[in-house]
């Protein structure tokens, strides 16, 4: 005896092929289904609407299919509330809690359905219950005993970003993956319209550096573009503010010249001493401060106010006093940073990159570029349907990308 379930798929289903990626999940997962209703829009801006009836062997099976399913898009065609039960302890949550993706979520309470805020994948769903009723996402080890947590997966609506057909405007080329072919001036030339719609708009464009954009030699032009405001918030790692201020105080990234590409003798130590400076004077603001710390781009944080995270790893040197070493504590940090952004730019940093990619939906707009292409792929498939990966050397795209933005002005 089998067992069926109504659900139903909502918008650009086609165009987004988010109605082939349904019709696949049931047939991989050994389910069957009929399309009940089926209504195409009919103009590129208008919404096709489709009813499907799943059908199992049993309820587990065709729990697990409609689970799949809701990851997807398609939601029950009578959904009920939400289901909430109270976190037993600090930190635990109750079984079968739902466990949310990175795209935008609704839950279902007292008939009614509402948005859940700063929706992030991997979070527990906690709804505050009152004359006017929130939910939101927190991490496990943010869940406080009593805590109401949605379980199961009733009365919860997902929506993954559409792409219709005729997507325009800086944002329309943000939907082609990863190509190492695509003409590399036409994607940069459309990277900094991007970042200056998102300006204009009132937006943030956070970037996520790794190291090798100092040792390539980008540092000046990411720092003029955070002096001239096109970047709002800098996330990084110890390694990348050391090397910045090294080349600020020795001329050198990791005891090499930038420019000259020679080694100076003792410049293996070139980092280390420079950790030392900047714990002698207590931080890199007050290096700034004291004039230590001339140049570059923590000294364009410092001197511009834009904020900047620094989250430590088990390998750092010193580390500066900046740094975040509880790990916790700068994930916290890091999301805090994430759910501001508008706009993400990931330059060669696959760690910090998957840090700040788990923090945000999937409608935040993602710039990805490293040489490696396994690394682009990587973060690009991580949800954001509004990304864009290059294959290129940092070296050669941010000074592009500074001229793109900096000499239009």
């Amino acid at each position: 005896m089998t067992v069926s379930r109504e659900v139903e798929l909502q918008g650009h289903i086609i165009d987004s092929g988010m109605m082939q990626t349904c019709f696949g999940v049931i047939m991989d997962m050994g389910g069957s289904f009929e399309v009940e209703e089926f209504d195409i829009g009919r103009h590129e801006d208008e919404r096709s609407y489709a009813k499907l009836l799943v059908s199992a062997d049993d309820e587990e099976q065709l729990q697990s299919i409609v689970h799949e399913l809701h990851q997807n898009g398609a939601n029950p065609a009578d959904p009920n509330d939400a289901h909430l039960e109270p976190a037993p302890a600090d930190q635990v949550v109750p079984k079968g809690f739902y466990s949310t993706t990175n795209h935008p979520t609704e839950i279902r309470y007292d008939g009614e359905w509402i948005d859940v805020e700063d929706i992030e994948m991997d979070c527990a769903v906690v709804v505050e219950d009152g004359e006017n009723p929130y939910a939101y996402t927190k991490v496990l080890n943010a869940v406080e005993e009593g805590d109401l947590i949605v379980t199961g997966e009733a009365g919860i609506r997902v929506s993954p970003p559409e792409r219709p057909r005729g997507s325009e405007g800086a944002f329309g080329f943000m939907q082609g993956g990863v190509s190492s072919e695509r003409p590399s001036e036409t994607t940069i030339a459309n990277i900094a319209e991007a970042i200056e719609e998102t300006k204009s708009e009132g937006g943030k464009v956070l970037a996520v550096c790794g190291p090798a954009l100092i040792h390539s030699g980008a540092r000046e032009d990411l720092a003029r573009l955070v002096r001239e405001g096109y970047i709002d918030m800098i996330s990084a790692g110890n390694g990348f503010a050391v090397h910045d201020i090294e080349r600020d105080l020795y001329g050198t990234s990791l005891g090499m010249d930038t420019e000259s590409l020679d080694h100076p003798r003792k410049g293996h130590k070139h980092h280390i001493y420079t950790i030392s400076e900047v714990i002698r004077e207590g931080g890199i603001e007050e290096a700034v401060e004291s004039g230590t710390i001339e140049s570059g781009v923590m000294y364009e944080c410092v001197d511009n106010d834009r904020p900047f995270v620094l989250a430590g790893s088990i390998r750092d040197d010193g580390p500066l006093p900046d740094t975040i070493t509880d790990a916790v504590e700068a994930q916290d940090a890091i999301r805090e940073q994430a759910h501001e952004a508008d706009m993400v730019l990931m330059l060669s940093t696959m760690l910090h990159s998957v840090a700040v990619g788990n923090c945000l939906p999937s409608t935040t707009r993602v710039v990805c570029v490293d040489i490696n292409p396994a690394t682009v792929t990587q973060l690009l498939d991580r949800g954001s349907a509004q990304a864009v990966g290059m294959v290129t050397d940092i070296g050669t795209f941010v000074p592009l990308l500074a001229e793109e933005v900096l000499d239009e002005e």
